[in-house]
């Protein structure tokens, strides 16, 4: 009888081919796993709990926060602190990064940052959400508190990056530098096993993913690119959460846009929590991930934790094309 192999297990077999990881980077990555399932079983049993709706204030980055964004964060945050199995935590939801003061973990060399609930509002209508996750080594030495130069690092300096996909299935998506693999989780088992080895994204695609209500805000340059995107027979498919229209490109190819407005010029989305990991990711199946002034997203310095970037990612030709509107 032919079985998957695990996460777990598939953590453990490939150790050794991330330098300097031993047993404790591999232990992160488990429990990152361990905290998707937690989440997933919340996410499922939404519409019994009071986690529908506004929370009633907003991040540090001034979007309204969902109830169920609170709930995702504080889990995360609080999973990870006691597990003792990283530094520090940089959050989308939180203004200031959480440095882990119990001596166990200050002992470790890693942080993480993440997007705790991708898309939240999406749950009122039971549509797709995810969760993102960075990696990083940390700059500052072990046994001392973790600074914010542990956190405001280039993407390129990724250790491991990935996401979770609460959808019709639940998926976790990851890479470590070599390669990006997806685990399907069997709640009959409750294991993530492997189910997409070796992601590749395809050259080109059909569909383009980007928010077509604000056409109005962008860019000539991107407003001329949408309007080409019919003429190449591309179809329109945006579901509202980053991680899920990631996935679609991945899978099948495509295009996911988040460009300047004349709102926010500097654009929207942050390089710490959604732009850097899901490039990594990107890159690693073999795709391309820019801003609109062209630069490679893993190359560019971050020197806030909430700095904001616009993004094209996914197919590489697609890339490309968007690019050569504005060249």
């Amino acid at each position: 009888m032919h079985t998957k192999r695990t996460l777990d297990e598939y953590i453990i077999e490939n150790q050794n081919s991330i330098p300097d990881a031993a047993g404790e980077f591999s232990d992160l990555l488990r429990h990152i796993g361990i905290a998707g399932k937690i989440i997933n079983r919340i996410v499922n049993k939404a519409g019994l709990l009071d986690v529908f709706g506004n929370g009633g204030n907003l991040n540090a980055t001034g979007d309204e926060v969902q109830k169920l964004d609170l709930y995702a964060n504080d889990l995360m945050i609080e999973y990870l602190q006691n597990t003792g199995v990283c530094a520090g935590v940089g959050s989308e939801e939180l203004e200031q990064y959480v440095g882990f003061e119990s001596r166990h973990n200050r002992q470790r060399k890693y942080v993480v940052v993440l997007d705790p609930l991708d898309g939240s509002s999406n749950i009122d209508v039971n549509i797709s959400v995810g969760t993102i996750f960075g990696i990083y080594k940390r700059k500052s030495a072990v046994d001392d508190p973790v600074d914010i130069d542990d956190f405001c690092q280039k993407g390129e300096a990724l250790l491991a990056a990935g996401y979770i996909l609460y959808g019709t299935s639940t998926i976790l998506v990851y890479t470590t530098g070599n390669g990006v693999n997806g685990f399907t989780y069997d709640p009959g088992i409750g294991e993530f096993c492997l189910s997409h080895p070796s992601m590749v994204i395809p050259e080109t695609g059909k569909t383009y993913a980007v928010n077509q209500a604000y056409y109005s805000q962008f860019s000539n340059e991107m407003r001329n690119f949408i309007d080409k995107c019919a003429g190449m027979g591309l179809v329109l498919r945006y579901a509202g959460s980053m991680v899920a229209d990631i996935h679609r490109a991945l899978c099948q190819g495509g295009i996911f846009l988040y460009p300047s407005t004349s709102k926010n010029p500097d654009g929207k989305l942050r390089m710490l929590y959604e732009c850097n990991p899901l490039s990594f990711v990107v890159e690693q199946a073999g795709g391309s991930c820019v801003d609109e002034r062209g630069r490679r997203i893993l190359e560019i310095p971050i020197t806030q934790l909430h700095q904001r970037s616009t993004i094209l990612i996914g197919s590489a030709a697609l890339v490309g094309e968007a690019l050569s509107q504005y060249r």
